[in-house]
C-alpha cells in the first residue's frame, strides 16, 4: 500500500495549485487571491468594525485602487470620512437608524453595526471563488432591523479583476429605508483616481462626463477611471437589470467618493416632492446584485458596456 500512497501525494499536494482563485478565511478576516496574486481582504468583525468590507482592492498588476484610511495610516493621504472603509454596503436611514456614518471614529456615533452572524461558504475554485454569509443589521442598543444574506464570487481574468456581490435584505419587523443621499453599495476610491484636482474622471453608460453630469442621475453603471502610479486604470459598478430601482441614482463625488443609491431621491433632484423611500413589511425582502470591474485603461477601452451586457444576461 505505501507505493500506492506515495504515488498519489504529489497529486493531492499539487490540487490548491490548480485553483485561481484562492480564498481562505483567518478569524474575522478573509483573504481572495487572484491568478496568483492577492486581491483583496473581506473583514467581517474585530475590533471596530462595524460593517463587512473589502480592503484593499488591488488591479491585476497589483495597484491598490481603493483608500488605505482608516484602516492604514499613509503619508500624504486624506483622512476625511472615517467610515468609508474601502467596499461597503449599508445605508444611512434605516428606521431612523444611521448604518451609514456609524463609526467609532465618527462625531455622532451610535454604534449601529451589521454584524456577522455565520460564514456559511469559503470556496476556491480554478475559474471562481465564493464567500457566502449570513448578517444582521442591528441598532446600537443590539436590536436586529435586517437580516442579510450575502453571496460574493470572485472571477479569474488575466489584465482585469472582475466580482460580483449579492445581498439578500430581509426585515425583522417593519423597516423603512429613508430617503437620503447617504448609501449604499460604496467604494471609496485612491486619492489618485479621484476627479478632483483634474486627475480621474467618472463616466456614466449615457457618456455623461464629471460629477456635476452623475451625480443624482439614473445609469445602469458609472466607470471611475484615472492614472494610478502611471498606470490608467479604472472601476466599473454594474447595477444588475433586476435590482429595485434599476437603473439605480449614483453619490459619485468629485472627493473619492462612489455610490450606488436608489433610496436619495429627494437630495438628487433638490425636490422634496421626491420621496425614493422603501418600506419592507416583516418578512419582505430586497434583493440587490452588483458587479465590480476593476481594468486597465478608461471606460471604452475596457468595454464596460460590454460587460455590463453580459452582466445584465445573468439569471
Amino acid at each position: 500500500m505505501l507505493p500506492r500512497l506515495t504515488r498519489f501525494v504529489p497529486a493531492l499536494l499539487a490540487l490548491p495549485l490548480l485553483a485561481q482563485v484562492n480564498i481562505k478565511q483567518a478569524g474575522d478576516k478573509i483573504s481572495i487571491e487572484i491568478d496568483g496574486k492577492p486581491f483583496s481582504d473581506l473583514y467581517v468583525g474585530g475590533e471596530g468594525v462595524r460593517k463587512p468590507f473589502l480592503h484593499p482592492l488591488r488591479s491585476a498588476t497589483g495597484k491598490v485602487v481603493s483608500r488605505h484610511y482608516p484602516m492604514a495610516q499613509v503619508d500624504g493621504e486624506t483622512k476625511d470620512h472615517p467610515h468609508h472603509t474601502g467596499l461597503w454596503f449599508n445605508h444611512g436611514d434605516v428606521n431612523g437608524i444611521d448604518f451609514w456614518g456609524s463609526s467609532p471614529m465618527g462625531r455622532n456615533d451610535k454604534g449601529a453595526k451589521i454584524v456577522m452572524k455565520k460564514i456559511s461558504q469559503v470556496k476556491s475554485g480554478k475559474q471562481q471563488g465564493t464567500i457566502s454569509g449570513d448578517f444582521e443589521w442591528q441598532a446600537g442598543d443590539g436590536t436586529a432591523v435586517l437580516k442579510e444574506a450575502r453571496t460574493m464570487t470572485f472571477y479569474s481574468g488575466k489584465d482585469r479583476r472582475v466580482f460580483d456581490i449579492d445581498v439578500k435584505l430581509t426585515a425583522v419587523k417593519d423597516a423603512k429605508f429613508g430617503d437620503t443621499k447617504e448609501g449604499s453599495f460604496a467604494i471609496r476610491i485612491a486619492d489618485a483616481l479621484k476627479e478632483q484636482k483634474g486627475r480621474g474622471k467618472m463616466v456614466n453608460a449615457g457618456g455623461a462626463a464629471g460629477e456635476k453630469q452623475v451625480w443624482g442621475k439614473p445609469s445602469p453603471w458609472v466607470d471611475y477611471a484615472g492614472t494610478l502610479e502611471g498606470e490608467a486604470v479604472g472601476i466599473a459598478i454594474l447595477d444588475h437589470p433586476s435590482n429595485p430601482g434599476h437603473p439605480t441614482h449614483w453619490h459619485s463625488r468629485a472627493y473619492g467618493l462612489f455610490a450606488a443609491n436608489i433610496f436619495g431621491l429627494h437630495d438628487f433632484y433638490n425636490d422634496k416632492s421626491k420621496d425614493g423611500s422603501r418600506t419592507l413589511k416583516a418578512g419582505e425582502s430586497l434583493r440587490f446584485r452588483w458587479r465590480i470591474v476593476i481594468h486597465p485603461g478608461d471606460a471604452a477601452a475596457a468595454n464596460i458596456a460590454g460587460e455590463f451586457q453580459k452582466f445584465s444576461a445573468m439569471k
